[in-house]
């Protein structure tokens, strides 16, 4: 049998067999989930008399693309209006959600008598929840968009950036036993550059890219150019060594803001169906009944720390953010799971070899698990949160109303207080600059670091290709450090009238004028510094960098209305493009 009439045979069981046994639980009003998982296991090679799927490599490539296109079509209808709202509860709540887990984790590992790098892993592996598994459960259930369900996504978003870094924490303690702190901070920042740069530039070119495409009124053409930038933004992640979901995430956040948002949701809608019933198929091939039935007790104890564990810590976090204890608990009991990112995890300990081999299958037995509880426990939250609340006492219930009644004040009040507003809208705008600022400084190093940039300047000496290099960047860059500077100017100068006063006598005219360049002028110098640093194997000699800050300097000043329009320019074009979808109710 050819490769091709295997991979064709394999592709017909799953979905023969999917099929069949998801069309009797939805007979049952069962969640086409579990008939997924269960439809994999009948199949999977731990299944007697023998296996049915002969080349589970490439079933499980396809089970890639199922969370590809799960969180691409999550992005989709999770756009930047509503991840700025959730924001910050989104925050609290993951960071919350993964310390606690980090430690419970542990503790059971070492309870249990494994090793301490198993009690570590098995303490990451149970922190993160699942964002294929979440989003499925609550398509299926009709409820992505209630509000409780966008603050799972929030949390989601948070956690597998998290997870980026706990891989990154975890493989250098696997291959040095210390945890480097620096490099999980580095990154974090860089990958935090990187998305707030992805977002700022996919929010300018490709929702016009695709009103140029929509021109033409041809939908198989919308629907090939929405896959190619979904698919080479996923590369782009991966070559920078990220997850491939996140930048499914990312990209389908950034198509959501087009206008033609409503027919690429049908066009991609039937992809996502397939892929992930093959995704949730694959995970059922993976569970072995003979660990089930050696390891039963940890299972079950590692299940159920995992179900309570994650209720408690992200209910708990979200009632901190001041809402209400019902949607609290409906975001608790909706993030009670782990997946994806423990297989990634586990996997990672199996290939550095500092983990047990039974820790994997364990893992993948409790995401079972807690992927046949997740629907009950979504449907079932309205329930729990009305008999918790009948057992809660009365002064108990007041003082949580009135801390989100506080919290809400304090929330109206910042918002109705103009210097309050604009001074944040300038910090946003002096970091969203330093964002772009910074990733144009690391791409050219990483240019370097992987290039002969000499072969394209063959004709300078050898002292003067860094220098034209990093003149170019600086050059390329100067935009976003001349707004940088305006929005500090007038920063120091509201900061200057709130702490000195009006200017009413000489001596505060003076004092003013201090205050209101001292800011502006420290801060274009940490910059620098900050740059440099970014930018370190592409620095010229310093008579040759004195010379280049010199020369930008007086180019800036010349060009300095061109300059300030062309930004201006670029950020009335990214208002218009968020704001034509801001009040869209989907």
């Amino acid at each position: 049998m050819t490769h091709t009439e295997a991979f064709l045979k394999d592709l017909a069981i799953i979905m023969m067999v999917a099929g069949f046994i998801t069309l009797v639980f939805h007979r049952f009003k069962q969640p086409v989930v579990l008939g997924y998982i269960l439809a994999g296991i009948i199949i999977g090679p731990h299944t007697p008399p023998f296996p049915l799927i002969s080349d589970r490599d490439t079933i499980q490539t396809l089970a890639d693309l199922g969370v590809v296109f799960l969180l691409f079509s999550l992005g989709l209808e999770f756009n930047v209006s509503k991840l700025k709202k959730v924001g910050g509860t989104a925050l609290i709540a993951g960071t919350a959600e993964i310390s606690l887990m980090l430690w419970a984790g542990y503790s059971l590992g070492r309870a249990f008598g494994w090793s301490e790098m198993d009690a570590i892993f098995l303490g990451a592996m149970v922190s993160i929840s699942s964002t294929t598994i979440i989003v499925k459960a609550l398509d299926e259930l009709k409820l992505k968009r209630e509000r409780f369900a966008q603050f799972i996504f929030g949390v989601l978003i948070v956690e597998d950036i998290l997870a980026i870094a706990m891989i990154v924490l975890l493989s250098g303690l696997a291959l040095t036993g210390e945890v480097s702190v620096s490099s999980v901070a580095n990154t974090l920042g860089r990958l935090s550059i990187f998305l707030v740069v992805a977002l700022l530039l996919g929010l300018l070119l490709v929702p016009r890219l695709l009103s140029v495409v929509a021109r033409y009124q041809s939908k198989e053409m919308l629907l090939v150019s929405v896959l190619g930038l979904c698919f080479g933004f996923c590369l782009l992640v991966v070559e920078l060594g990220y997850s491939m979901a996140l930048g499914a995430f990312v990209m389908g956040a950034i198509i959501a803001e087009s206008k033609e948002i409503h027919v690429i949701e049908r066009l991609v809608e039937p992809l996502r169906d397939m892929f992930t019933a093959i995704f949730f198929v694959a995970i059922g091939m993976l569970v072995d009944p003979s660990v089930l039935v050696e390891y039963w007790l940890p299972i079950l104890v590692i299940t159920a720390v995992v179900v309570l564990g994650k209720t408690t810590a992200n209910t708990l976090a979200t009632i901190a953010t001041g809402h209400d204890a019902r949607t609290s608990l409906k975001v608790g009991m909706g993030l009670s799971q782990i997946g994806e990112f423990s297989f990634i995890i586990a996997s990672l300990g199996v290939t550095l070899g500092v983990t047990s081999g039974f820790l994997y299958p364990v893992v993948v037995s409790v995401s079972v698990l807690t992927t046949i509880l997740t629907p009950y426990l979504i449907k079932n939250s309205d329930f729990a949160a009305s008999t918790l609340r009948n057992l809660v006492p009365n002064s108990l219930q007041g003082s949580l109303t009135a801390y989100e009644n506080w919290l809400g004040s304090i929330g109206s009040s910042a918002q109705e207080n103009q210097v309050s507003a604009f001074i944040r809208r300038i910090l946003l705008h002096v970091v969203l600059n330093f964002c772009v600022i910074a990733a144009l400084f690391l791409a050219g190093a990483a240019l370097v670091a992987h290039s002969d940039i000499t072969q394209w300047m063959a004709l300078l000496p050898p002292d003067w290709h860094s220098t034209v290099f990093w003149a170019a960047l600086l050059i390329i860059a100067m935009p976003f450090m001349v707004a940088t500077y305006r929005k500090l100017e007038a920063l120091a100068m509201i900061l200057t009238e709130l702490g000195v006063g009006v200017a009413t006598t000489p001596s505060r005219v003076a004092l003013h004028r201090l205050f209101a360049r001292a800011l502006p002028t420290a801060s274009l110098v940490a910059m620098l510094l900050l740059i440099s640093a970014l930018s370190s194997i592409i620095l010229p000699p310093l008579h040759l960098f004195v010379a280049v800050l010199v020369l930008v300097l007086m180019l800036a000043l010349a060009l300095w209305p061109r300059v300030v329009r062309w930004h201006s320019q670029l950020q009335v074009a990214l208002r218009e493009t968020i704001a034509q979808q801001a009040d869209d109710p989907k």
